[in-house]
């Protein structure tokens, strides 16, 4: 060729193809998007790439198109496509120890079988969710739950009552944080509700393994005691979920203050009223809850109803959205912790206990609820198209139940 003729250059679509003719592309990395910090806790920045999967380890891609045309690009989000046969196995084994404890807890309370079928029922429940608390915390589920079996079979064969009412006050705080920590993100007001009934019910098993081991100890004190230690590892694990007090942010400071405000406002106003209540507001306050037992069947606790069930609702739905969510999930004890000690109380039977949870669970979601619409209208896009938008956004992913958060 001359060196005179002009050279041509290669348009961009024949550049960027191959020898086969198929068009090359860069692959880009996967990224997590949250208005916080990554999932994984590092803080590096608004966007953080997700950890590449492990050898062998299936996976797909699921692509999220939350945002309206012509705002943030999509998130395509690299998720394992199944649980490994060994997790599987293990998740059936404890729902099997589960099972055998709860089975044996239920023979008793019926008085059919020996009677130390109780406590070692209490035994299987409480290492099976002192193993599951430590494996859902990032914790060494092997060496707690050996532990609490180690520590149930000492109680049982020393039958000392101070040994006894610790392992109860031990049940009862594993059964509440556990129920809180087994919980996931939830997209829709109905997934946050279905998450509420797990976390009861996960505390109801514990509650029945609380009185498993028959303890002796005052009611009020057995009830304030748990509630406090429980709100304490609740709040010391959320700590490292939520990345500390620095991620609290605006809205996660606002939801700890009203949750915190009406914590106390419950404990105090019970506790003033029950010490220098007059007569006549005691007297009427206690034909409300008589009336309530005597045509419905039992009066719903008031912790649970206006602050754990509605805390954990709203705490559920904003997970899928902001890490943030996780500081009010923490106040879920308030309705976890209830329902594990409901059954320490020898004045109150098994169906009041269990018509008091329901109630309790009924008013809270319906609460929650109206939390969760006026949170969405003062924060969220307006109208039925704009709440489309906002669900199909909250793609802020969480490990699934049966597996390690931390």
């Amino acid at each position: 060729m001359p060196r005179t003729a002009p050279r041509r250059r290669a348009t961009r679509d024949g550049r960027s193809r191959g020898a086969s003719g198929a068009r090359a592309t860069t692959p880009e990395p996967a990224y997590v998007e949250d208005a916080a910090a990554p999932v994984s806790g590092e803080t590096t920045g608004p966007l953080a790439p997700v950890a590449p999967p492990e050898p062998g380890e299936a996976v797909h891609e699921e692509v999220v198109a939350g945002a309206p045309t012509g705002s943030a690009p999509e998130v395509t989000v690299t998720v394992p496509d199944a649980e490994p046969v060994s997790s599987r196995l293990l998740v059936l084994l404890w729902l099997l120890v589960v099972g055998a404890g709860l089975a044996a807890l239920v023979c008793s309370l019926a008085s059919v079988g020996p009677d130390w079928l109780d406590g070692v029922g209490a035994t299987a429940v409480v290492t099976a969710y002192s193993w599951a608390l430590a494996a859902r915390t990032g914790g060494r589920p092997v060496v707690f739950g050996a532990l609490a079996l180690v520590l149930g079979v000492v109680v049982l064969a020393l039958d000392r009552d101070a040994l006894r009412t610790g392992a109860a006050v031990m049940t009862c705080l594993v059964s509440a944080v556990l129920g809180v920590m087994a919980t996931t993100p939830a997209v829709r007001f109905v997934q946050a509700a279905r998450e509420c009934v797990i976390a009861l019910l996960i505390a109801a098993v514990g509650a029945m393994a609380t009185v498993g081991f028959d303890p002796v100890l005052s009611v009020v004190r057995f009830e304030y005691t748990t509630l406090g230690l429980a709100l304490v590892g609740a709040f010391a694990v959320v700590h490292r979920l939520g990345a500390g007090l620095h991620g609290l942010g605006r809205r996660g400071v606002v939801g700890v203050l009203i949750g915190a405000l009406v914590l106390g406002a419950t404990l105090l106003y019970a506790e003033l009223l029950r010490r220098y209540g007059s007569a006549g507001l005691v007297e009427s306050l206690l034909d409300g809850v008589r009336w309530s037992r005597e045509h419905l069947g039992a009066f719903p606790r008031p912790i649970e109803t206006v602050l754990g069930v509605p805390a954990l609702v709203w705490g559920c739905h904003m997970r899928a959205r902001r890490r943030q969510g996780w500081w009010l999930c923490a106040f879920g004890v308030a309705a976890t912790t209830p329902v594990a000690n409901a059954l320490v109380n020898p004045s109150i039977s098994l169906l009041e206990c269990a018509l008091s949870v329901v109630y309790g669970l009924v008013i809270g979601l319906a609460l929650g609820y109206a939390v969760i619409r006026v949170d969405l209208a003062l924060t969220g896009s307006r109208g039925q198209g704009g709440r489309r938008l906002e669900e199909a956004g909250a793609v802020r992913p969480e490990p699934p139940r049966t597996a390690a958060l931390l």
